[in-house]
């Protein structure tokens, strides 16, 4: 994420279906705040006749124009050919994409079986998704944020995304921290808060620390917490070099990307550095 790139995008993924919708209002909410540009990007199989590639550029367009002129924010339309697990995320890591935002049912039928698709599109990605199950409520604010801390290194990642929504939305960040009493990893978890609270300090960003009661369902208490707080977000990472035992038997994020709440969710994946973010970490 920078400020004042003139190409900073916001990708919606886009069927035409009431998830795309609630994706594009929440993209909207966004890009309103950071001053992005917005993109719908619709995936087609190949082979798909050229005449409905062009009815449905057609129509996307029509979108793009109404957000344009209620808004003011720039919105194209975009469609490639390919397989959703892939292409999406292909497409993010080869343009300015700064942020996608996707619809989801949450974890429904086979999927509990088979994996979260939501979950399986992601992890692609550079760029950080904002999965959505429902419209945003009327107002431009992401007033409370939930910030998961365990004791995994990827939580460092998700701070620069913590400052950046508390900065621009005035938002308070609630550190949800993992309860343990294995010394090893209560220092873990101990050096990831502490990480956390000194960027929250340094960037001015007000915020609050929560425990949880039992480190076995751990998922399931920070959405409880979540709706506790009524929050407007949950800030969570991939489980880096996820297996198909993850999606099978569920990784923490994927229960909370499909929370039952419909809370938003940003999640991103583990990346090597942090050079990127040297200014709200550093700068």
């Amino acid at each position: 994420m920078e400020e004042g790139q003139k190409n900073n995008l916001i990708v919606v993924t886009w069927d035409f279906t009431d998830l795309s919708e609630y994706a594009l209002a929440h993209a909207v909410r966004i890009a309103r705040v950071m001053r992005y540009k917005i993109e719908l990007l619709h995936i087609v199989k190949q082979g798909v006749n050229e005449a409905t590639i062009k009815e449905s550029h057609s129509q996307m367009q029509n979108i793009c124009n109404k957000i344009l002129m209620e808004t003011g924010i720039a919105c194209t339309a975009v469609i490639k050919e390919g397989s959703l697990y892939s292409t999406i995320s292909e497409y993010a890591n080869g343009t300015d994409t700064q942020l996608v935002a996707m619809g989801t049912h949450g974890i429904k039928g086979l999927q509990k079986l088979f994996g979260s698709r939501a979950l399986k599109v992601i992890t692609g990605s550079r760029a950080p998704f904002i999965v959505v199950q429902s419209e945003p409520d009327t107002t431009a604010h992401i007033s409370n944020v939930v910030f998961p801390i365990d004791f995994k290194s990827e939580n460092k990642e998700k701070v620069q995304w913590a400052i950046y929504i508390g900065r621009n939305f005035l938002s308070k960040i609630f550190l949800f921290k993992y309860p343990v009493s294995d010394s090893e990893l209560q220092k873990k978890v101990n050096i990831n808060l502490n990480f956390a609270i000194r960027f929250l300090k340094q960037n001015n960003i007000a915020y609050e620390i929560h425990t949880a009661e039992k480190t076995n369902n751990f998922a399931g208490e920070t959405i409880r917490f979540a709706e506790k707080i009524r929050a407007d977000m949950i800030i969570v990472s991939t489980t880096k070099d996820i297996t198909k035992i993850d999606y099978v038997f569920g990784a923490d994020e994927q229960a909370i990307i499909a929370n039952s709440a419909k809370i938003p969710v940003l999640c991103m994946n583990p990346r090597a550095g942090y050079a990127g973010v040297a200014q709200f970490l550093y700068g």
